[in-house]
């Protein structure tokens, strides 16, 4: 706790205080009173007005602090997944064995294809019917995806499956030992939702495990705590085996794919990736929670998945 004129403050149970967002309605604020007063036993003791006969004096401050959905990421690495969707062909879904499906293969919609829901519609709103991962319950007591088992490996081809990635180039680094790179270290270009995705050459199968192997050996001891959901590491909440990866949409794919288009990646979330290991070209890991950054260059989608502290009041 922190010191006011040499003395500890006044914090009890009431001073704290649970709020929703006035904007979202989402239970993310906290609002703590801190005092030093006389009837609290810790009033500030004054310089010159105890020459007035005031020996003493009653101070307070209040802040309101705030999860706010994060618009930016940094550390992340060079290869996007899909979000998750409404399995229809073969429910319920299945991250090893399901494959996204809405057309056959000359493009006629399936007659029950499978659903995704973006996070947020056209207007930057969240739609509440999101279908894809969750790190934080969409209501009080409700599902996340945290500690769920991820196996991703490289895509074999167009299929959009949710353990397939696609290996993406960042900024101006390209080739396949910048591609490493940037997996075993840390980028600190900030990327956004709704960023288009460049896709690098190639599956970058042998770069990718390499670039993991690396990583993981920086924080060997890290191991995942299913109790609290946590990763305990040295590091703290910081263990570089923690990064996130883009979720991809998986309908804009598609449809660009069906149009004869460019497929087209485009991120419109993030899920928090911990590395656990690498098993031939394959990279298992658990997701947990994480943390993004508030950048000002442009407002967080409500429904983003990882979050920022900030003080607002």
């Amino acid at each position: 706790m922190n010191n006011v004129m040499s003395g500890q403050v006044s914090v009890i149970p009431g001073d704290v205080e649970f709020l929703n967002s006035p904007t979202t309605g989402e239970p993310n604020r906290v609002k703590v009173s801190v005092r030093r007063t006389a009837s609290r036993g810790n009033p500030v003791a004054t310089m010159i007005a105890r020459y007035f006969g005031m020996a003493n004096t009653d101070i307070g401050a209040i802040a309101t602090a705030e999860a706010s959905p994060a618009n930016a990421m940094d550390c992340v690495k060079p290869f996007t997944i899909p979000d998750k969707w409404i399995e229809k062909q073969t429910p319920p879904w299945d991250p090893d064995n399901d494959t996204y499906d809405a057309f056959n293969n000359k493009g006629v919609p399936l007659a029950n294809p499978d659903v995704y829901i973006p996070p947020y519609n056209a207007s930057g709103a969240p739609d509440p019917n999101y279908t894809g991962y969750r790190m934080f319950p969409a209501y009080p007591g409700g599902p996340t995806d945290v500690g769920t088992m991820l196996t991703i490996r490289a895509s074999t081809g167009t299929n959009i499956a949710p353990s397939m990635y696609f290996s993406l180039a960042m900024t101006a680094d390209t080739g396949g030992s910048d591609y490493r790179w940037n997996i075993a270290n840390c980028n600190h270009t900030h990327y956004y939702s709704g960023d288009l995705e460049v896709l690098e050459p190639g599956a970058m199968a042998g770069p990718t495990s390499q670039g993991i192997e690396e990583l993981i050996a920086k924080d060997a001891g890290a191991r995942y705590n299913p109790g609290t959901q946590k990763v305990d590491s040295p590091y703290g909440n910081h263990s570089p085996r923690v990064f996130p990866i883009p979720l991809y949409d998986p309908i804009y794919y598609d449809e660009g794919k069906r149009n004869g288009r460019t497929a087209t990646l485009k991120t419109v979330n993030w899920i928090c990736f911990f590395a656990d290991s690498v098993v031939g070209n394959d990279v298992k890991g658990i997701i947990v929670p994480c943390t993004g950054i508030y950048d000002k260059n442009g407002p967080a989608p409500n429904s983003a998945l990882p979050k920022t502290i900030r003080l607002v009041q």
